[in-house]
Parts: C-alpha cells; sequence; structure tokens
C-alpha cells in the first residue's frame, strides 16, 4: 500500500491513461473536427490537466466551477481549488469554429500543428473579468496577471471535460519531466514516504542547498526540487538555464536525499491564491511538505513601491487550508552566512552582533555582467560557471545602435564608418542594417504608410533582438521618424541587450542643401510621395541617448562620441 499522500480530491486524474485504449479512435476523430489552437499558456494548463497535476480538474472549468473557485475558493462539487483554469476564446473563434455547448472540438499545439485532445463543451459564458482580478489577484491593475486579463485573454471562456490524444512534445531535458503519476512511481521505487517540495523560478545557490537540506533533516524527509519550467515572472532567467544550474547543484546534496523533476506550469504570480494552487499540485505530484516562502508566487511592487501581497500571506492561506489539502507547510528560513564558523543559519536564529555576509540578487547579476568575484560561500563554483556562460560580462554582449533622422542627415555614412570603428577594436561580429538596405532585402513589398513605416522598423528590431542575443553588435539607421515605433523597437531589442537610440538631429534645410541625389528635389516636385521632411512628418525623439548634428560635427568625431557612450556602458571593455 502506498505511504504517499493520496492526489487532491482522492483520485489521480491522469487522462492520458485513462484515454490511452480510445487513441487512434480519437486521434482519427480529432481530424474530422474544428480544430482550436492553443496559445502557450493554455498549452501549459492543457498538460497538467491531462496529466493529473491539476487533479481533480478533468478539463477547463465551466461557468459553475469557474464561479465557484472565484468566488468561494471551490469547485461546485466543493473541493478546494484556488486558480480559475479556464480556456479564453474570442468571439471570431466562437462564430468561426461554431463553438457550442455539446459540440466536440480539437486541441491543436501551436507549434507543430498536432492534435492533442477533443474538448466536449459544456458551456460558453462571458467571465466576470473585475470579479475575477479582484478575488483571485487582489484587483491592482498593475498586476501582470491582471493586466494578462483584460488585454490578452479574449472575452469568453469554453467549459468541459478533456480526452487525451497526445502528450506535448518537449526536446529539453525530456528525463527529468514526470507525471504525477511517473514521479510518484519514483518515490515509490526509492522507498521514498516523505517528500519536502521546494517551488523556485530563480538560480539555487549554496543558501538554498541549506534550507532545504535542514527542511529535510528536520522532518526525517527528502528533498524534491520542482522548478517552474512553463511561463515565469517576466525578465526571469530562461529556465534552460535554470535546470542546468539545479543540474550542477544536485551532487552537493547528501547521497539519495533530493531528486529533480520539472513543473511545465504557467504561472500567475498570484500570491495567497497561488500558493494554495501550487501546495495542491505539489500533492498530486506525491509531496507530503511544501516550503514557502517569503511573497510566494508575488509579482514583487507595483509603480508606487508597495508590494502587492503581505510578505507572509501565502504562508497564512496554505496553512488556513493545510488540513483540507493534506500538505504540510515548511515557512521558508531565510539562511545567512556566517563567515566565522564557515557555515550557513536561518536568520532569526543569529545572535545580535554576529558578523554576516550576504549577496543580494542585485549584486549577483552586476558581479556577472562585470565578471567580478563571486565567492564560493555564496554559490558553489559549478553553478557560477553555469551563470556566467549564459550570462557574459558586458564587454562580451550585444547590442544594438539605432540611428534615426532624414535622408541625408548622415545617419548612413555614420553607420559605416561606426561599422569600420568596431570591426577594427574586434571582440564581437559587427551588423549594418541601412535603411535602404533593409527595405530591398526585407521589406519589398511595404510603402510609406505610417503603418508600413511602422512593420519596417518592427523588421529591423527583431533582426537586430536576434543578433544581439547572440552577442554581435548592431547598427541600424533607418529614418524610423514615428517615436512609439522606436520605442517598440526599442522594447523589443531590450529582451536580449542594450539599445542605443541615435539622434542625428541634421536640420532639414542642410540635408535637402546638400543632396546630391535629388530625392528632396523630386519629392518637392510631387514626384515622390510620403517622403519625411517634405509631406510626411518626422517626431524628434523625446529622449535620445545622443543626440549629433552633422552640419556642425564630422563623422569621426560623432562616431567618437558614440564610441565613448558605447564604453562607458562598459561594453567596449575587452581588457587590453
Amino acid at each position: 500500500m502506498s505511504s504517499l499522500p493520496e492526489p487532491h480530491g482522492g483520485v489521480l486524474k491522469d487522462l492520458l491513461a485513462r484515454d490511452a485504449p480510445r487513441r487512434k479512435e480519437l486521434q482519427a476523430e480529432s481530424e474530422t473536427l474544428p480544430a482550436l489552437v492553443l496559445t502557450e499558456r493554455q498549452l501549459c494548463d492543457l498538460e497538467l490537466i491531462l496529466s493529473g497535476g491539476f487533479s481533480p480538474l478533468e478539463g477547463f472549468m465551466n461557468e459553475k466551477d469557474y464561479n465557484g473557485v472565484v468566488e468561494n475558493v471551490r469547485l461546485a462539487s466543493g473541493v478546494l481549488f484556488s486558480i480559475p483554469i479556464t480556456l479564453d476564446v474570442s468571439k471570431e473563434q466562437i462564430e468561426e469554429l461554431g463553438l457550442k455547448a455539446g459540440a466536440r472540438v480539437t486541441l491543436r499545439d501551436f507549434r507543430d500543428d498536432s492534435n492533442l485532445a477533443i474538448i466536449t463543451i459544456d458551456d460558453i459564458y462571458r467571465p466576470d473579468k473585475a470579479k475575477e482580478a479582484l478575488h483571485v489577484l487582489g484587483g491592482d491593475e498593475e498586476h501582470p496577471a491582471i493586466r494578462y486579463l483584460y488585454n490578452t485573454a479574449k472575452e469568453f471562456y469554453v467549459g468541459g471535460k478533456l480526452e487525451a490524444i497526445n502528450k506535448l512534445e518537449h526536446y529539453d531535458h525530456v528525463e527529468l519531466r514526470y507525471t504525477p503519476a511517473e514521479l510518484r512511481a519514483h518515490f515509490e521505487k526509492l522507498g521514498w514516504s516523505k517528500i519536502v517540495a521546494f517551488q523556485t523560478r530563480n538560480p539555487m545557490h549554496r543558501a538554498h542547498r541549506e534550507l532545504t537540506v535542514r527542511a529535510a533533516r528536520a522532518r526525517q524527509a527528502n528533498v524534491l526540487i520542482h522548478p517552474v519550467v512553463g511561463l515565469t515572472k517576466p525578465g526571469d532567467i530562461d529556465h534552460f538555464t535554470r535546470v542546468r544550474v539545479y543540474k550542477a547543484l544536485l551532487p552537493r546534496y547528501p547521497n539519495g536525499m533530493a531528486a529533480l523533476g520539472l513543473l511545465p506550469l504557467a504561472m500567475r504570480m498570484g500570491g495567497p491564491r497561488e500558493a494554495i494552487w501550487h501546495a495542491i499540485i505539489r500533492k498530486n505530484h506525491g509531496a507530503t511538505h511544501f516550503i514557502i516562502g517569503r511573497d510566494h508566487a508575488g509579482p514583487g511592487s507595483n509603480s508606487k513601491g508597495q508590494d502587492f501581497y503581505g510578505p507572509y500571506d501565502a504562508q497564512h492561506a496554505v496553512e488556513k487550508y493545510k488540513e483540507e489539502i493534506g500538505i504540510e507547510v515548511v515557512p521558508f528560513q531565510m539562511m545567512t552566512y556566517l563567515p566565522d564558523a564557515d557555515d550557513y543559519a536561518p536568520i532569526d536564529e543569529v545572535k545580535p552582533g554576529t558578523k554576516t555576509l550576504n549577496i543580494s540578487g542585485t549584486e549577483l547579476r552586476r558581479r556577472l555582467r562585470t565578471g567580478t568575484a563571486i565567492p564560493e560561500w555564496f554559490s558553489y563554483p559549478e553553478v557560477v560557471k553555469v551563470l556566467r556562460e549564459s550570462h557574459p560580462p558586458r564587454a562580451q554582449q550585444g547590442f544594438t545602435v539605432l540611428l534615426t533622422g532624414y535622408t541625408n542627415s548622415g545617419k548612413d555614412a555614420i553607420a559605416r564608418a561606426l561599422q569600420v570603428t568596431l570591426n577594427q577594436q574586434g571582440g564581437r561580429s559587427t551588423t549594418l542594417l541601412l535603411g535602404e538596405t533593409v527595405r530591398h532585402e526585407l521589406s519589398a513589398e511595404l510603402g510609406f504608410s505610417r503603418e508600413d513605416r511602422h512593420k519596417n522598423l518592427q523588421r529591423i528590431a527583431f533582426v537586430a533582438a536576434e543578433l544581439t542575443r547572440s552577442g554581435a553588435a548592431v547598427i541600424a539607421a533607418p529614418i524610423a521618424p514615428f517615436e512609439d515605433s522606436r520605442a517598440q523597437a526599442a522594447k523589443t531589442v531590450e529582451q536580449y541587450g542594450s539599445f542605443f537610440l541615435i539622434h542625428v538631429a541634421t536640420p532639414l534645410d542642410h540635408c535637402e542643401k546638400t543632396d546630391k541625389r535629388g530625392v528632396y528635389a523630386r519629392a518637392r516636385r510631387g514626384e515622390v510621395k510620403g517622403f519625411t521632411g517634405v509631406d510626411d512628418p518626422y517626431e524628434a525623439p523625446a529622449k535620445p541617448h545622443l543626440t549629433v548634428d552633422a552640419s556642425k560635427s564630422s563623422v569621426r568625431n560623432i562616431v567618437h562620441q558614440i564610441v565613448l557612450l558605447l564604453e562607458s556602458e562598459g561594453l567596449l571593455d575587452n581588457g587590453n
């Protein structure tokens, strides 16, 4: 008889196993049905419904279950559940696919068009998003999940039970992607009966190892490191890097104490409600204990500097329902290093006056960025090695320089000269994206309307972002006349590296007077339409990183100013 806790609701709803005998039949039927292509978040939810991770759910919530969860933290059956698991659709999708109660619809993976499940629709309903935002997430409109609810999630929800056709296909860390049934079988094989689950979406260091080991020893248990590898908080370190860190750290645990499994969860950063949800999910995976830290699953603070949730709201929420959930809360103990003892201790057990050391997340990121040493008392060398591979020092990071200005402002000449200068210095590849070249190679079908100009710049930004991510220097020199388009381009690139906006503010009359190709003259005669500065506007940048004027400074001098800007940011310091 198993010593592991029963799944939430009493039975593990493993739809992949349940529907396996009918899989060929369901696959054939799925090809005849209308298909709804799922988003990344919907795919994460679907995967955990199919595997039983969201037991007792057997599908996306119908209106009764949804209202019960939003208002009372309970499904219509009375079983505790804290987060709405919903399938959002638009009015257009409803009409196009003929969605209605009783209809059967294929759910399809957007990545490879594979059919994953069939939903039999119970109902289609319009949710009260304001009530959902308030009761589930706290109501602050700056909350990222509330912004998603209002700006991304579609107008209607579709509820209904699922029948499984295929598992989602993953190509990374397959050996660590356990379903709840597989993880429970793994624990049974190892003879584990008490399991402390540790949720994380960040790299782990020595302090994390110490707190998990102490939690396990105090309860005569083993440790399940169970990181989220679905959708986490924007700006988090990618899961590829994090999993390499966890794998590097695992041998540092006493032999046989810890196991690693990956959770394909789409987090909502919902604080107390999310903590209850996380506890239910870990119980379904076989855990008996769950570590909950300060501000567990919180998104941080809003624009006023106020935290969305209280520091211990999540612990209190799970503690309130711990008997019903059937999992014991383990409070996260903040660990601090005691250099005189060469040991870690819970910070609330340290005597006043005792010397302690710590490195904040901000300081760690600075050390990674600059290549400064990270002491072994803070993190193990094998962990630091993984982090340095994914976070090269500034002088090895990619960046983009966008020069904007009128035609014949000198921006093309400056861009070419800057490319030569950076190539001369070496250290990284340099790519030049001139306006006319991009128009010819990437945007030949576009005109010069505001919409087409926006599309053209976003294509440049996409290419620049990909090159920046790979560590290259990108120099782009389109006209880029509109502020909102430049802001969007900056946002695209800044996901992967630094972005510098250079306003080549050469006056229009100088650009026109020195135009040897005669394009301004043709525009004045009406032979060229939509020409920036003649019959189309140019919006000067509000906050460029640098403003230059080719009518007053030489190209050489302007390039030197840009180089100084890059050097001041540490991007050209090659250590020579």
